[in-house]
């Protein structure tokens, strides 16, 4: 039995007026999904347990088989790891966005604009990264360059009891309320209001300003953790996999797994990403695994963009040419299941992150099911007779094992 997990991250959502009480998915052109909705077995799960943030760090630790509550490390660490950055047992990683914020004509106060700059250029990005560590950089603070907007800061001998709040939540908001609060905000704090002396004048954003583009004028620190003890996907389960994903942290998820991870030419993380090339890379891997975890970040981005149109074009995109690509080179195999869902809801309204449960549909090409009519969006949910996971991280057995 071959295994596949396809997760469109952030794809669910809530009606939106303008497209007339329809959510993005249910409005998007999607017959491939719709396909494996009708035939397969129905369900809603929970990704994010109580007392958690819905972040994608927690929806897919859970969808991959390990409870949060047990191994959840902080988003930081897993991103780390994707990054190649060895974590000592009294180190502290905090996931480092270069942001974009609005001060008051006084500059006394500041709003969260843009937690991605605009989607700045990875070649752009490192410039800043350099100039960080040169300015800011020391012997316990190291900043560590990512992709785009993705960095990472490294603090030994740090602390983790700090409350920090992802940038991606607080769009539009006057920062002041939302600055870390805990057990070493001081030296978190301070790092964030100097890393403004050292961007706004760099060149980079001086060019970037005057293209038109926002300036990634600050950091914003958060998603700080540990060093994880996780087991294997080998170890659980008997066997070996492969992961394909643009985002550090979803293939750091798959190196604590002990999964292949694969490097394919064009992926961005962005409604631009190659999603040909995730679906056919991950089916050539299939010849080596069992099991392969394709995660999909364009329909989060759009999400967080706050533009259902581009969220219906990742959506649309993402079933064409991932989903569909997929079923087609499946058959090629005698026996396999396919997971489809979203790993959490990221609604337009908010352009933020939900708990909400989310879809899922399990097809077997041993058991096809008849349910006739019925379409991959938000209404599974609702529906009777559907399998119901309260425990995201219970799902996976569900999947491999077909028993919960």
């Amino acid at each position: 039995m071959k295994y596949i997990v396809i997760i469109g991250d952030g794809m669910a959502d809530r009606p939106i007026v303008e497209l007339d009480g329809r959510t993005p998915l249910q409005a998007a052109f999607t017959p491939n999904m719709d396909r494996l909705a009708a035939t397969g077995t129905l369900g809603r799960v929970r990704t994010i347990p109580p007392g958690f943030s819905p972040g994608s760090d927690v929806a897919n630790l859970s969808i991959l088989g390990y409870s949060p509550e047990r191994y959840y490390p902080g988003r930081a660490p897993l991103e780390a790891v994707s990054m190649g950055v060895e974590l000592g047992d009294t180190d502290v990683a905090f996931r480092c966005n270069l942001v974009t914020l609005k001060y008051s004509r006084k500059g006394d106060k500041a709003i969260m604009e843009d937690y991605s700059a605009g989607h700045i250029s990875t070649e752009e990005a490192s410039e800043l990264i350099d100039a960080l560590n040169e300015r800011l950089g020391s012997e316990d603070i190291t900043f560590y360059r990512g992709k785009s907007y993705r960095h990472l800061m490294l603090w030994k001998n740090g602390e983790d009891e700090i409350e920090c709040v992802p940038p991606h939540d607080i769009i539009g908001k006057e920062i002041t309320g939302y600055l870390p609060v805990g057990k070493g905000e001081d030296t978190v704090r301070d790092l964030m209001s100097l890393s403004v002396s050292v961007l706004e004048g760099h060149p980079v954003n001086k060019k970037r300003v005057s293209e038109g583009k926002p300036p990634a004028n600050s950091i914003w620190l958060w998603g700080q953790g540990r060093r994880p003890d996780i087991s294997t996907f080998q170890e659980r389960y008997g066997i070996s996999g492969a992961l394909v994903s643009a985002v550090d942290l979803t293939k750091g998820l798959g190196m604590y797994a002990g999964f292949e991870i694969l490097d394919v030419p064009g992926v961005t993380g962005y409604l631009d990403t190659n999603y040909m090339g995730k679906a056919e890379y991950a089916l050539k891997a299939l010849e080596r695994h069992d099991f392969v975890y394709i995660h999909v970040e364009a329909p989060d981005e759009a999400g967080h963009g706050g533009d259902f149109r581009d969220k219906i074009r990742a959506i649309e995109d993402f079933d064409a040419l991932v989903v569909g690509t997929v079923m087609r080179g499946a058959r090629s195999f005698e026996q396999y299941r396919i997971l489809l869902m979203p790993d959490h809801p990221t609604p337009i309204e908010v352009r933020t992150h939900t708990a909400d449960p989310v879809p899922f549909v399990i097809y077997d090409s041993t058991d096809v099911k008849d349910n006739a009519g019925v379409a991959f969006d938000e209404s599974i949910t609702e529906r009777e007779g559907i399998v119901v996971i309260e425990e995201g991280h219970r799902l996976m057995d569900y999947f491999i094992r077909g028993a919960l």
